[in-house]
């Protein structure tokens, strides 16, 4: 199987909102860990945004087009999400869609293979850059 380079997203911060594992054809594998300044209170509950941050990198990966943006999120959080949990996304796009508008089912999982968040992103192929003039 031929390795697929990413295309998009190459500044982002593998610390904040993950590393890719994996980019097929339609479809990415993202995982992020949790640490510790992610978390809000003395129960090491993580901030959803992280999780949120994940599951979006992983559907613009999916996507891999370099003007690819977000329009709307339909999402679900399942379980709560603490410290040290290591979390992988795998975003989908099904089979023959096609057209600037792409929905992306993802899901994240934690380390126990539990569900954490799932959702659809709905992204945008954009022909330039949102903010290229």
């Amino acid at each position: 199987m031929n390795k697929i380079k990413q295309n998009t997203h190459l500044l982002a911060s593998e610390k904040l909102i993950g590393s890719v594992v994996s980019i097929e054809k339609n479809k990415a594998t993202v995982s992020l860990r949790i640490t510790k300044e992610m978390s809000v209170d003395k129960f090491s509950l993580a901030h959803g945004s992280f999780t949120f941050g994940l599951a979006d990198y992983a559907a613009m990966v999916a996507i891999n087009e370099p003007t690819v943006v977000l329009g709307k999120a339909e999402v679900k959080f399942t379980k709560p999400v603490i410290v040290n949990d290591k979390l992988t996304a795998i975003a989908q796009i099904s089979e023959g869609v096609k057209g600037s508008k792409i929905p992306v089912s993802v899901k994240v999982n934690n380390a126990k293979n539990e569900l954490v968040f799932e959702g659809v992103f709905t992204c945008f192929v954009l022909e330039k850059h949102i903010l290229e003039k």
